[in-house]
């Protein structure tokens, strides 16, 4: 299974049932973070925001998903993102890369993964001939700074000089372009209720060895970000209605655009503008945990063994971006970005006497581009600071309207 596929109550259910025991070592880290956090909701009187058990459960150092050694990406791991499927993706991406480059500059990638995808971007760079500067890479997790390095020594031995690990965004005067691929869906995020016209927001509590809710009446920032965004949705929230409010998103925008001095942030990840997150029917949130290849809505279940994630609201993202002085330049779907990024022609490369590199092929770009795979589930957003060029991701269509 892709990662951040949904699927019906049923499958998901059923999921839950069937997860894998960890062995006695995960458990273990698994049972030190429980206790981390135990002690954390103790501290703080009995209860935390959900958004702070999130970020515990992800970036705790050491223990957090994100922050441990844990191999998380590819078949070995919980998920497969779209640079791990297939070098295609990757390929196109470095298409729109190039175009920025065409002025100077250097590229940002934000939490690279396994490193394929950056490795991939600059062979294509290469041979497009419009190779950065450098490569940055923003990457807290040491585990995955020494899978990343040894990724890129081992796919692009040359280019490997180029790339450079940083903790933090560098100070401003970047030029270039920013690359955010599924790093927004992993940011904590607050849980609310509405119900008989009361907002609450879900707070976590000790419940034995594991954890419970409770609703509490909601903060001013919880209040504020939900009225903004009642009055933008076309229906009403029906009684009773869950869901989740990312209210990191602003300030990490504000933070991106003040070093963004010159090009574009391009944003990937799965999600839809604010009517579709927010409909009616999907009335209990987009909250999904991805565990050995498993999909299921449960965040307690083996906390630090396992991904959470929530769909990105691209309205509030083109609301924050424009409100930081970088206005959103094109928005699509994945699967025509990518086809218009030069996914078709790419295949037409392959030697047609090669069945089996044919078939190969195709099948990955399925996946890519497919409605029921990642190709309507996944969004591309470009935001620009300054002067800079249309990117072809955006040539067949732009989706800016919807938001």
């Amino acid at each position: 299974m892709t990662k951040k596929h949904r699927t019906g109550n049923f499958r998901l259910q059923t999921a839950i049932d069937s997860l894998p025991e960890p062995d006695a070592a995960l458990g273990e880290h698994s049972r030190r973070l429980v206790a981390l956090i135990h002690d954390e909701i103790d501290a703080s009187g009995g209860s935390m925001p959900f958004s702070r058990y999130m970020e515990l459960a992800l970036y705790a150092p050491g223990l957090g998903y994100y922050s441990s050694d844990l191999r998380k990406f590819g078949e070995q791991g919980d998920f497969v993102t779209a640079p791990e499927l297939s070098p295609l993706f990757s390929r196109c991406l470095a298409r729109n890369a190039a175009e920025v480059l065409t002025a100077g500059g250097d590229v940002l990638e934000f939490g690279a993964g396994s490193g394929v995808m950056a490795a991939g971007i600059l062979l294509e760079l290469e041979r497009l001939g419009q190779l950065p500067r450098r490569y940055f890479i923003i990457e807290l997790s040491a585990g995955l700074r020494r899978r990343q390095d040894e990724t890129i020594a081992r796919m692009a031995p040359h280019l490997r000089p180029r790339v450079e690990w940083l903790d933090r965004l560098p100070r401003g005067g970047f030029r270039g372009i920013m690359l955010a691929n599924e790093v927004l869906d992993a940011m904590p995020v607050e849980r609310f209720q509405w119900q008989d016209g009361v907002l609450t927001a879900m707070h976590v509590v000790r419940d034995g060895e594991g954890f419970g809710i409770r609703f509490v009446p909601a903060g001013e920032r919880l209040r504020a970000a939900f009225d903004t965004l009642r009055a933008r949705l076309p229906k009403p929230l029906p009684d009773g209605y869950r869901g989740e409010i990312n209210l990191h998103l602003p300030g990490w925008l504000a933070t991106v655009a003040d070093t963004l001095e010159q090009g574009v942030l391009l944003l990937i990840d799965y999600g839809s503008d604010a009517g579709e997150i927010y409909h009616p029917e999907r009335h209990d949130g987009t909250l999904m945990c991805h565990y050995r290849h498993r999909a299921h809505p449960d965040p307690f279940r083996y906390p630090g063994l396992q991904d959470i994630t929530a769909w990105v609201d691209f309205t509030a993202v083109a609301d924050a971006a424009l409100a930081a002085g970088c206005p959103v330049a094109g928005y699509n779907t994945q699967a025509l970005f990518l086809l218009a990024s030069g996914l078709e022609a790419m295949l037409a490369e392959i030697d047609p006497a090669d069945s089996v590199a044919l078939a190969r092929c195709a099948g990955q770009i399925r996946q890519l581009t497919l409605p029921g795979e990642m190709g309507e589930r996944f969004k591309c957003m470009a935001v620009q600071r300054g002067e800079a060029p249309a990117l072809p991701g955006f040539a067949l269509q732009d989706l800016r309207h919807r938001l």
